[in-house]
């Protein structure tokens, strides 16, 4: 019996004719999981891009509404120095400090009284405009 024992271990056997076939159940099974996964990276990565976006949109929001605010504040003080300037004390200040311009006086006030024709004739306006200019 020990020979039949050692002739089955020594004997050599060739599994060269064996024919290998792709298993196309396995296959299938590989190709089914692939796309799942697949499917569910592609899901991941649109949840995570969608998420980034209102991030990103949320941050930008935040930037705009300081951007308001700063520009809110700018025409405040704007306009109150707007108001500052045009006030009659004010520019009567700037007139006599910047200018060198001195109050009016009575003596040198001109007043012109309006026509009291209907239409200004060309005469009255020439002679105006001559006594000025003089």
């Amino acid at each position: 019996m020990s020979i039949d024992v050692e002739y089955a271990i020594k004997k050599d056997i060739r599994n060269n004719p064996v024919v290998r076939e792709i298993d196309r159940d396995q296959k299938r099974e590989f190709v089914r999981t692939l796309g799942v996964w697949t499917l569910i990276v592609a899901m991941l990565v649109f949840s995570a891009m969608q998420s980034f976006t209102n991030v990103r949109h949320g941050m930008e929001v935040e930037r705009l509404r300081q951007a308001l605010d700063d520009a809110r504040e700018q025409q405040r003080k704007l306009q109150l120095d707007l108001e500052v300037w045009r006030a009659p004390r004010e520019i009567e200040a700037r007139a006599e400090r910047e200018l060198g311009m001195a109050p009016a006086m009575s003596k040198d006030t001109i007043i012109i009284e309006r026509a009291t024709t209907s239409q200004a004739s060309h005469a009255i306006v020439a002679s105006a405009r001559s006594g000025v200019a003089r």
